[in-house]
């Protein structure tokens, strides 16, 4: 069942990391932009934004989730260290346009706050990551870690939910203010779950 888990984990994970290659494929009104209007997709720094924001973003989804497998990291320490530096270092990029495009957050401001609330939120944790190991905090840099990979990992139940809610009928506007927040918050949630799980793990180890 853990081994399930992971793949599922995994191939959500690499799935919608490379997601947004189909914005480069296809010359037309795709995704989220064909419910922007036509002022605001000639916006040249909003355009740059939202490309900055999704590619790197990809790239967050991509260079994380391998973190996370103890194994790997144990074997493979450099390529572990050099993960971790290009994760913190798109998802403080990709976080600060995401900041920016909340502000233009379709569904108005319920879900610029949501969006934005994922940012900030995104922005912070990882930079706790980031001071944590410069400190030689292990444990609180994995604790760190943890969280920034469950924000960043709102990109993939983003995906899950907005067509969930087109099958059942849901209107879209309503539905995106909701998404806006359920995307992010419950992925928190469970990461503070799995930091409190393995904090009594570590106990039970050391006792």
């Amino acid at each position: 069942m853990k081994t399930f888990r992971w793949i599922i984990f995994a191939f959500l994970a690499i799935g919608v990391g490379l997601y947004p290659i189909i914005y480069l494929l296809i010359n037309a009104r795709f995704g989220l932009l064909s419910s922007k209007p036509d002022e605001l997709l000639q916006n040249q720094l909003w355009n740059i934004a939202f490309y900055q924001h999704i590619f790197l973003g990809g790239v967050a989804l991509l260079s994380g989730w391998s973190q996370f497998n103890e194994r790997f990291r144990n074997r493979n320490l450099a390529i572990h260290r050099a993960l971790g530096k290009i994760y913190v270092i798109v998802c403080l990029l990709s976080g600060s346009a995401g900041l920016y495009l909340a502000f233009y957050a379709t569904g108005g401001w319920v879900a610029g706050l949501g969006f934005g609330g994922l940012a900030v939120s995104w922005l912070v944790t990882t930079s706790m990551a980031y001071y944590s190991i410069r400190n030689k905090e292990i444990v609180k840099h994995q604790q760190w870690m943890i969280r920034s990979y469950a924000l960043t990992f709102a990109a993939v139940t983003l995906r899950v939910y907005l067509p969930l809610s087109q099958i059942a009928q849901i209107d879209f506007i309503d539905a995106y203010r909701v998404i806006a927040w359920v995307c992010w918050v419950p992925n928190l949630l469970v990461a503070e779950w799995m930091i409190k799980r393995l904090n009594r793990t570590v106990t039970l180890k050391a006792s």
